[in-house]
């Protein structure tokens, strides 16, 4: 090699390592906020899968729509897709200039295991603790939606589809605000726990194996959409075989008849949890198919009002 190349790739790796630095520097580390700092309703213990939880994700001031997402990962109700469903998605969203938090909620392997409504009682707690903190974090409190995958697609659903029922007692002033979602993102969601594309794994994990009818019924969202439901985004695949697309396709002719503003985008090939997308795949574009909903529901303004 000749002393030009050497010099040439020291200056390379030189500048590399000081974009990896500047980079590492850069790296946001969320804030984390206990939903209930004095203990969850219904906690089994005092471990940390007891205690759900905020990773908060704030945009830079100047880049700041006043918009906000609490984000659901899924993971069957058994465990939480924490990385690729929550960070990343945190991270896409602050590049909208919308505010992203990730909701650590309880589960069947969190802590001491839970079912239902734990993981309803964390979601409504968690739009209830944004929205009333939505001053300090420079947040329009109409202008707060939810996000899900997969099993947290079912939350997600869930917190908008049963916000007119409070799962747990009021604990202090933050249960004084509602906790229903202004919008939704379902992307590959869980929907239905009766139909035949139910998802047996997060219906069991959520319900138990021997559920009682009505609560099955109670709790397949596509049935309990009304008028009131959010405007929602649906995203899945053709091929999805774990969660079919049949979820979101149930749940996007509900919203239709109800007269509720929806769009969905069912992609010929990605299977199941591809979080943003696989770079080049065709659903790697449903982010930006999502930015232009949002946009054009006002989400994405600079200059919306505050409250």
């Amino acid at each position: 090699m000749s002393p030009h190349c050497r010099i040439a790739l020291a200056w390379i790796v030189t500048a590399l390592t000081l974009v990896g630095m500047t980079a590492a520097e850069n790296a946001q580390t969320p804030e984390v906020e206990m939903l209930w700092p004095q203990g969850a309703p219904g906690a089994k213990g005092d471990a940390e899968g007891d205690k759900p939880t905020l990773m908060i994700y704030l945009p830079p001031e100047q880049n700041a729509a006043g918009s906000a997402v609490v984000i659901c990962p899924g993971g069957g109700y058994g465990v939480l897709a924490i990385d690729h469903e929550g960070h990343q998605i945190a991270q896409w969203l602050n590049s909208l200039g919308v505010a992203g938090f990730i909701l650590k909620y309880r589960h069947r392997n969190s802590g001491a295991g839970y079912g239902h409504p734990a993981p309803l009682q964390d979601a409504q707690r968690a739009i209830r603790l944004v929205r009333s903190q939505a001053k300090k974090w420079n947040i329009d409190p109409n202008r707060i939606g939810i996000l899900g995958f997969s099993a947290g697609g079912h939350l997600a659903s869930s917190a908008g589809t049963h916000f007119q029922n409070s799962y747990y007692d009021v604990k202090d002033s933050i249960d004084d605000v509602g906790c229903r979602p202004d919008f939704m993102i379902l992307v590959y969601p869980v929907i239905s726990f009766s139909k035949w594309c139910a998802h047996t794994g997060s219906r069991t994990n959520l319900l138990g194996k021997n559920p009682d009818e009505e609560l099955v019924k109670s709790l397949s969202n596509e049935e309990q959409v009304t008028s009131q439901t959010p405007p929602t985004f649906l995203v899945h695949a053709n091929d999805d075989k774990g969660v079919p697309p049949e979820n979101s396709i149930y749940f996007y002719l509900a919203l239709r008849k109800a007269g509720v503003s929806a769009e969905m985008h069912i992609y010929e090939n990605g299977g199941h949890g591809f979080g943003l997308g696989k770079k080049d795949s065709p659903a790697a574009s449903w982010p930006m198919r999502c930015a232009d909903w949002m946009r054009n529901r006002g989400l994405l303004e600079r200059n919306a009002r505050r409250e």
